[in-house]
């Protein structure tokens, strides 16, 4: 408190209306003095007395001759600084509000009263300093409790008072003034007994619940009240009252929950064919029926008949036939109802009878349950009686479950899925089945998807959401995946990962897998047909569909039969279809490629699939799995491990594709990583072919900071992580003139979150830091950004950890506090430049591998086209030997000549007629043949020259073999002659 004049000595009292004081004759006065207080001269503290010392933490005496700046908190400085200056200029003030800096460095606030005074002749500045840090933390927690019931009142729709029953006065909250429409400057006090704003009828209700109420027991009713627009609204009101007879109340609008109720209940309590009470009537009655069971000891059955013949009816003689079918049974099951029994239909072929006063009901394999059984068995015989329809008697098989309370279910609920259950299990011949608690829910959960899912085809119930596929280099959507919804009638919506594996094991995966095929054509072709922009849809494969001997003919077959382009139609399948048989899968593969279908490799990494096989598939695009995607930014191992896939695939020339990408950070470390294409929940559900249309239609696209752009500039960011505000601008102040794109954080947690959003170059941390220091920091962004460069700042020289990160390669180089300006910029500059370097190298290692791998093809391309020829070499080879043999049996002499007159061939009967023949393989044949043979050799063509060979007359035949007659020579014929012409 600031001291009193009148205290003063009599040398100073007759000064205290004056600006300056002299203080010397009172420092013993001070000294004792509970009230903290301090002298401020030149700058620095001249005199602190004890009660100063004690409040800031510091030795006594300690505080003189300390810069005032000490005392202060970083952000009072300044405004401590002028308030000084303004003292010493003679100006006066109020008391105000400043945050002092204890010496452990903790922070406490305290009132403060300024004045001037003279000290030792020359002007200076007495500080008094009051602790109202309880004060201020009570009014911080004040403030967030008011604001934060505020937001909580405009989440919830509600509103609340506190009432004083001594008074009957209540005082309103503004989210209630807003619940009743009110303006928030009108009156926040009423009276209990005479609420205005709650219906008349209505007000002794609520005032005899709150003035009957416990102490410390909340309670809760509903009510109606009156909204300022004339409107009456439904709320729930919540209320506690206290030992001192004041309560708090909260009331909540639950308007539309209740109309919402009512008009359930008034618009779904009855089967519309039958007229019969529905499920939810039936679960009421039964509640009400075991909550008076369970106090009179009585027992409770419900009997579940399913009668499939319905819907056999329905899909062979029409729904008109089915409907009139489910009529005449519920008509039979209302007259054989006994008192005390209640009929509900729960599908179009299943109903159920209540017995609410069972005689007996255990289950038939204890021996009990007779009365039971034989009343199923009496309704179904009377079900089971023939149906005249049209000219036509329809018989009824009906199945009949039990179930029993207590023995099988405590709920209404449970004892209904206990009976449906039990219907399941009918044997065949039986037709009645007791509830059997071994009974296996799982598998009779499979066998209503089974049965289900074999008519999901025929009653359309199949759909086709499209997840789109998005292109890192260029921010658009390239592509979707097919993915297979269901909704059954009868079970719902039931996920992928339920219903895909019964129906690989009922064999209609297939089938299934057909229509998936068959509806991505037809909607490839609807979207070229509305102009939309042209995108791949990837559908899944069944391992069935790739071991069919003619997959790829029938794919084509569909291609061409829907008009759908192949090049924009993919298939994708896992490691474990294709490891089974990898040659064959491979050749499946080889042909579907070759019509123009992309083929992918899902969930990569979590099968068994060896480089090897990998590398003979041929696989257009690799999908990481979700798994190695889902905790990229958390776990160290798995960014490596999808890193390593990435530069793996992209070494055997193919594409990669993330999978399950579902934040911002994830995003960013794939693009990173050099990943080509993502899918995921962050950029887009899976959506209805109607609403991805609208997405394509609109040209959605990843933001530009996502798209990476290897051609154009790229900014170099600089990530600056301190705790401290004032290092962090100064830092900024320095390193903006070199150009910089400058990220700020001020802890590790929210540095790695900058690292997930910002491409960064170059990371400067301070070292002592709370929750994580400098070096853990730069050691976790190594782990997951690798390429970056990290520089840690630090006034404290923790030594050896710091020489350990450097030896491991977290940091780049170590700077101490405080740092010369043109050092540190010089410093960092460096570290830019050899980024730019490294960027560079890897650049050009891309494109070296890049090339190699392109090499390596070609050479792998060679050595085919050469091992090609070489076969095709052998088969001519082959082909001519097989020749030889055949000209060797003609019964006619066939010779060969090149074109400068040598022998190259001469057959059997040739050598026969002219045995010089058998020499002269490659040589002239000039005299060895008749003159008259080898003159007319000069032309194309020469027939029906005759001569005398071995006694015996031929005719030759002389054929110019194709080319120029000069070098490719002339083929001879020396065909038997009978004619007596002239001979030669």
């Amino acid at each position: 408190m600031p001291m009193n004049p009148r205290h003063l000595p009599l040398s100073l009292r007759s000064a205290a209306g004056n600006a300056e004081l002299e203080l010397a004759p009172a420092r013993s006065l001070s000294d004792n003095a509970q009230s903290a207080m301090y002298l401020v001269q030149d700058g620095l503290i001249c005199y602190a007395n004890p009660a100063m010392a004690r409040l800031l933490g510091w030795p006594e005496g300690s505080l003189e001759g300390q810069a005032h700046a000490v005392v202060v908190a970083p952000e009072f400085r300044a405004h401590a600084e002028l308030a000084i200056q303004r003292r010493l200029a003679g100006k006066t003030g109020q008391p105000g509000d400043l945050r002092c800096l204890r010496q452990d460095g903790s922070c406490l606030d305290v009132r403060v009263l300024a004045r001037r005074v003279s000290h030792q002749a020359r002007p200076a500045v007495l500080v008094t300093l009051l602790d109202i840090s309880e004060l201020k933390n009570a009014l911080r927690r004040a403030e967030w409790s008011a604001g934060m019931m505020a937001r909580t009142e405009a989440l919830c729709c509600a509103g609340s008072f506190e009432v004083n029953l001594q008074s009957g006065r209540l005082r309103l909250s503004a989210g209630l003034l807003a619940l009743l429409g009110l303006p928030e400057d009108a009156e926040q006090d009423a009276l209990l007994d005479a609420l205005p704003w709650v219906p008349a009828d209505e007000q002794a209700y609520v005032a005899g619940l709150w003035r009957n109420a416990s102490i410390d027991e909340p309670f809760e009713f509903r009510h109606r009240v009156l909204h300022a627009d004339g409107q009456r609204r439904v709320v729930l009101h919540r209320g506690q009252l206290g030992i001192d007879k004041r309560g708090v109340a909260l009331l909540q609008d639950v308007t539309a929950q209740v109309e919402s109720a009512q008009r359930i209940q008034d618009l779904a309590t009855h089967h519309e064919i039958t007229g019969l009470p529905n499920r939810s009537w039936l679960l009421d009655q039964a509640d009400a029926a075991i909550q008076s069971a369970h106090w009179d000891g009585r027992k409770v059955a419900l009997l579940v008949f399913d009668l499939p013949r319905i819907a056999e009816v329905k899909a062979s003689m029409g729904f008109g036939a089915g409907d009139t079918l489910c009529m005449a049974l519920a008509a039979r099951l209302q007259q054989a109802r006994r008192d005390g029994e209640q009929v509900a239909q729960l599908a179009d072929t299943e109903f159920a009878v209540l017995l609410a006063a069972a005689a007996d009901s255990d289950s038939d394999s204890d021996g009990d349950g007779k009365s039971l059984r034989e009343r199923a068995q009496l309704l179904r015989q009377q079900l089971e009686a023939p149906v005249r329809l049209g000219s036509t008697d329809v018989y009824a098989r009906c199945l009949v479950g039990i179930a029993a309370y207590p023995n099988h279910g405590q709920t209404a609920e449970r004892l209904l899925e206990c009976a449906q259950t039990a219907r399941l299990d009918v044997t065949s011949g039986a037709g009645v089945a007791f509830f059997r608690p071994e009974s296996a829910l799982p598998a009779m959960r499979a066998m209503r998807i089974e049965s289900a899912l074999w008519q999901a085809l025929d009653r359309q119930e199949l759909a086709l959401h499209y997840q789109p596929q998005i292109d890192l280099d260029s921010g658009a959507i390239c592509g979707a995946e097919a993915l297979l919804r269901w909704h059954s009638a009868d079970l719902g919506a039931v996920s992928p990962s339920e219903f895909i594996p019964v129906a690989e094991r009922s064999g209609i995966i297939g089938a299934i897998g057909d229509w998936v095929l068959l509806q991505a054509c037809h909607q490839l072709v609807a979207w070229r047909a509305e102009g939309l922009p042209a995108v791949r849809v990837a559908v899944n494969l069944a391992a069935g569909q790739l071991q069919q001997p003619d997959f790829a003919q029938r794919l084509q077959a569909l291609l061409l039969n829907t008009g759908a382009d192949p090049a924009y139609l993919g298939i994708e399948l896992t490691e474990s279809m294709v490891m089974t048989d990898v040659e064959g899968a491979a050749a499946t593969l080889r042909a579907v490629k070759a019509i123009g279908v992309q083929v992918s490799l899902d969930d990569f990494g979590t099968g068994f699939s060896s480089l090897s096989c990998l590398s003979r598939l041929p696989i257009d695009v690799v999908k990481i799995d979700r798994s190695f995607v889902r905790d990229l930014t958390a776990d160290a191992q798995d960014v490596s491990v999808t890193r390593t896939i990435i530069h793996m695939t992209h070494g055997l020339q193919m594409r990669v594709l993330a999978e399950g990408v579902e934040t911002e950070g994830q995003l960013s470390l794939l693009v990173a990583a050099g990943c080509d294409e993502v899918q995921g929940f962050w950029f887009s559900r899976p959506l209805p072919a109607a609403e991805f249309a609208t997405m394509l239609r609109a040209g959605k696209r990843l933001p530009e900071r996502h798209v990476r752009q290897p051609g154009g500039p790229r900014r170099r960011t600089l990530l600056l992580v301190d705790d401290e505000d004032n290092i962090l601008s100064a830092l900024k102040r320095l390193l903006r003139r070199d150009g910089y794109h400058i990220v700020c954080a001020r802890s590790a947690a929210e540095g790695l979150q900058r690292l997930a959003e910002e491409d960064v170059d170059v990371i400067v941390s301070d070292q002592r830091m709370p929750g994580m220091t400098g070096v853990e920091f730069l050691h976790r962004a190594r782990d997951l950004y690798p390429h970056t460069f990290r520089l840690v700042l630090s006034g404290f020289t923790e030594l050896q950890s710091i020489i350990d990160a450097v030896n491991q390669g977290a940091i780049y180089k170590f700077l101490t506090k405080p740092w010369d300006d043109e050092l540190l910029r010089g410093h960092v500059a460096d570290a830019f430049r050899q980024k730019g370097l490294a960027d560079e190298n890897r650049r050009l290692a891309r494109q070296v591998d890049s090339a190699s791998a392109d090499l390596a093809a070609l050479n792998d391309r060679l050595a085919r086209t050469l091992a090609q020829q070489t076969a095709q070499a052998e088969l001519l080879a082959a082909s001519a030997g097989n020749l030889r043999e055949v000209f060797d049996l003609l019964p006619i002499a066939v010779i060969g000549l090149d074109g400068d007159g040598s022998l190259n061939f001469a057959n059997r009967e040739a050598e026969r007629l002219l045995p010089v023949l058998g020499g002269l393989l490659g040589l002239p044949v000039a005299g060895a043949l008749p003159a008259a043979l080898l003159a007319p050799m000069a032309g194309d063509a020469v027939q029906g020259l005759r001569l005398t060979l071995a006694g015996a007359r031929f005719e030759a035949r002389l054929q110019a073999l194709p080319g120029n007659p000069i070098t490719c020579g002339r083929l001879v014929l020396l065909l038997p002659c009978t004619d007596p012409e002239r001979l030669l």
